[in-house]
């Protein structure tokens, strides 16, 4: 059991039971655990009607309770039980149709027959509720009354924001949404994830050399909200960003690479995926997280997606399914890690330069094995060697990385020993 997994863990399944939507008492409710954690988040507001850019906030939706009522007196589908069970923005109702009529706002999942799906309807009124196809199979002949005590009203939508200053006015940029209910892969994993990362940064480096800034957002209408106010602000002083989404299971690590593809978010979630297995490559082609709004035309921040298994690739995914049997403590701490190798490459510094002309001589630093001697096909000191062929101040320790093919945590570990033994500084091309 890691520290880091253990937190991250916990506060997810402190958090799933919540039934969360893009604007409510939910996410309110879930925003306001990650404050008490960080009282550096700040609220940014929008109210219903708000114009943001193509898009307009919508109304805000709350609900008590909701079934579905056999004439028999039997319930399904209870909002109590499983916060799945209604269509997330479903309108009041409360009227009785008979099992032909109720099957057709019924949503079901035939692949998966055992699995209540997660199916939204935030800009058309609408209703409905959501079971398992095994479920409905066994439904009863006869009336049934439908039950939805909801409301949809003018409101606000939220979005917290942290914002810690370093030497350089240069940002990483870090964003995840909170705004589904009880799953725990694609709702949960990315917060928490968030939130270890901001407390990993605080705690490490007091004088931290980049600014960071980490937002939580509802998905889709919250990055379009917040780019609305932030855009160019960001395209000024952001270096980096990476959007996080269902890092939670332990079947896979996958990149979404931004719209081009190269800039220097891409470049460091590649070297520090580098020597792991499944690892897993998509195109913006893949998009469908906040990725899509932060790498549009004329928006085009240097941002890309970071995920255990892909949303929309795991079998689990909008369902019931999405639980802690897929997200596990071990599945967290691995995609933690793969921040805080990449967090670390920043606070060493980007761009090496060696210090003196030629090779130096590391023998006389007990660097170098002064007798000479092949182990295993490879000489001993070949890879601090190769990473000193590249500490040119042209190329980062991502790229250097990706030169040598060996995860950054490998070239931090050697980047560390020349930079205390004086071989090596780094210069600021930023």
């Amino acid at each position: 059991m890691t520290k880091e997994g253990y937190e991250m863990i916990s506060l997810a399944k402190e958090l799933f039971p919540i039934c969360r939507s893009i604007m409510g008492e939910g996410i309110r409710k879930s925003m306001r655990k990650f404050q008490n954690i960080h009282p550096e988040f700040k609220e940014i507001i929008f109210s219903t009607g708000d114009k943001v850019f193509d898009w307009e906030i919508p109304s805000e939706w709350s609900i008590k309770d909701a079934y579905i009522k056999h004439e028999s007196g039997i319930k399904y589908a209870e909002f109590s039980k499983n916060n799945l069970h209604v269509v997330n923005y479903s309108e009041p109702v409360n009227l009785w149709l008979d099992k032909s009529q109720l099957l057709r706002k019924i949503h079901t999942l035939e692949a998966k027959p055992n699995a209540i799906p997660y199916v939204t309807s935030y800009y058309e009124r609408n209703w409905g509720f959501c079971l398992q196809k095994e479920v409905v199979n066994q439904l009863p002949k006869g009336n049934y009354q439908v039950f939805i005590d909801s409301k949809l009203s003018p409101g606000k939508l939220q979005i917290l924001e942290a914002f810690i200053p370093g030497r350089s006015k240069k940002e990483i940029f870090f964003s995840s949404y909170l705004c589904h209910p009880s799953m725990a892969n694609n709702e949960l994993s990315g917060p928490v994830l968030l939130s270890q990362i901001m407390s990993y940064v605080k705690s490490n480096f007091p004088e931290n050399e980049y600014s960071y800034r980490f937002i939580l957002i509802p998905e889709t209408i919250g990055s379009i909200a917040y780019l609305s106010k932030n855009f160019k602000k960001l395209q000024k002083n952001m270096l980096c960003g990476f959007n996080l989404s269902c890092v939670g299971d332990e079947r896979a690590y996958s990149h979404v690479e931004s719209r081009l593809g190269n800039n220097l978010a891409d470049l460091a979630v590649k070297s520090a995926l580098i020597g792991l297995s499944n690892v897993k490559y998509y195109t913006f082609l893949s998009r469908g997280s906040d990725e899509r709004q932060f790498c549009a035309p004329g928006i085009d921040l240097p941002v890309c997606t970071f995920c255990r298994s892909k949303f929309s690739e795991f079998p689990e995914y909008h369902t019931s399914l999405d639980n802690f049997e897929l997200v596990t403590e071990r599945g967290l701490q691995g995609s933690f890690n793969i921040f805080k190798n990449i967090v670390q490459t920043f606070e060493i510094g980007l761009n090496p330069m060696l210090e003196v002309l030629c090779e130096p001589q590391l023998g006389k630093r007990d660097l170098y094995p002064n007798i000479s001697k092949v182990h295993n096909g490879q000489h001993p000191s070949k890879l601090r060697m190769d990473v000193l062929t590249y500490c040119d101040s042209k190329h980062t320790l991502f790229d250097i990385a990706l030169k040598l093919n060996v995860n950054i945590e490998k070239i931090l570990d050697e980047i560390k020993i020349l930079k205390n033994n004086n071989l090596i500084k780094f210069v600021n091309t930023n």
